[in-house]
């Protein structure tokens, strides 16, 4: 006996890969949890849970990139009279951060179409391929940021209107904490790594704004090398980011999962009645998805329908004690049949 419990949650696939023997007592069980108010699985609803997400991280990205790009113009205007080079990369890092949300649009909009046969598991990686460009935007305004502080400290040119720089700086640091806590906050309500590692960014970017306050106070004490230099840390502190949203892209690309989320899921399994062994299990982040596979033995002289029946169960436990599990496929082995790996 050797079988696979398979619910991926797409619409139109049969809720559980297969025709159910006991198919009456099943509805009852799913009526009678319904009417006492417990948490249903169903595909739809699954679907439905996943399309909100996707429209609530759009409004998040649509909602955060105004607010920067309003926060970039108002230090564009100021760079423009004042001529502070650590502005000017502040600023640039600001409109860096606000065309991170582009690609992160394009990828919650691809991820809502369904799985065919050659996108098997849907376009949710679409959510990691725009990860990729948020790093190279990063790293390209670490570039230009430090030209430019070098390109003045070679050639040194007077900074004026500086109340002006102060204030441009204190508005970049607002509006990057605001929209940090805002990308953070959805990021972690819909599960999208993405959304707040972008969340993150942008609180970075508040900090290095900080700094072109700093830097304005310098030049306003006599030290006109304070203003490239600290445009100059700026750049650096940028590629602190790039490091930091380097290894999380990285990691998503290569499937990592934290180890506490599958310990949590194996514990789930060998808690489920009937479950004697539990084999490999595989977890992985499809965009702000999780999807699952696990190898469960039962015992060997065991009926196929009370087998699936303890896969449908290990399935409803690890959907409701699982966040944004999305994907789960159960492989059923008799004991002895395959050594548990």
């Amino acid at each position: 006996m050797s079988g696979v419990h398979r619910h991926a949650g797409h619409p139109g696939d049969d809720p559980h890969g297969h025709d159910h023997h006991d198919g009456i007592l099943s509805r009852l069980r799913h009526l009678g949890s319904a009417l006492l108010g417990g948490h249903s699985h169903d595909a739809a609803e699954q679907v439905d849970e996943a399309l909100e997400a996707n429209a609530r991280g759009r409004r998040a990205l649509w909602i955060s990139l105004a607010a920067l790009a309003v926060t970039a113009l108002l230090q564009g205007v100021v760079v423009a009279f004042t001529g502070s080079v650590a502005l000017l990369g502040d600023t640039l890092h600001n409109v860096a951060d606000a065309a991170t949300a582009l690609p992160l649009l394009i990828a919650f909009r691809l991820a809502r179409r369904p799985a065919n046969d050659r996108f098997t598991y849907g376009y949710g990686r679409a959510e990691d391929l725009a990860g990729l460009f948020v790093v190279a935007m990063i790293a390209l305004s670490s570039v230009l940021a430090g030209w430019q502080a070098i390109d003045r400290l070679i050639d040194p040119q007077e900074v004026s209107y500086l109340p002006a720089v102060a204030a441009a700086g204190v508005i970049g640091f607002a509006g990057n904490e605001l929209v940090a806590r805002y990308r953070i906050r959805v990021g972690r309500q819909i599960g999208s790594a993405a959304l707040v590692a972008d969340g993150l960014h942008a609180r970075t970017d508040g900090f290095t704004s900080l700094a072109v306050v700093v830097g304005a106070g310098g030049v306003a004490l006599g030290l006109p090398w304070a203003d490239p230099v600290v445009g100059l840390l700026i750049a650096v502190a940028i590629l602190g980011v790039l490091r930091s949203a380097l290894a999380q892209v990285g990691a998503r690309l290569m499937d990592a999962v934290d180890p506490a989320l599958v310990r949590r899921a194996r514990a789930l399994i060998l808690g489920t009645d009937g479950a004697e062994e539990a084999g490999a299990l595989r977890l992985r982040w499809i965009g702000h998805a999780l999807h699952l596979d696990a190898e469960v033995t039962v015992a060997a002289d065991l009926p196929v329908a009370d087998a699936h029946r303890i896969a449908h169960d290990i399935e409803d436990r690890l959907r409701r004690e699982v966040p944004r599990l999305t994907g789960v496929l159960i492989h059923v082995s008799p004991a002895g049949a395959h050594p548990v790996r």
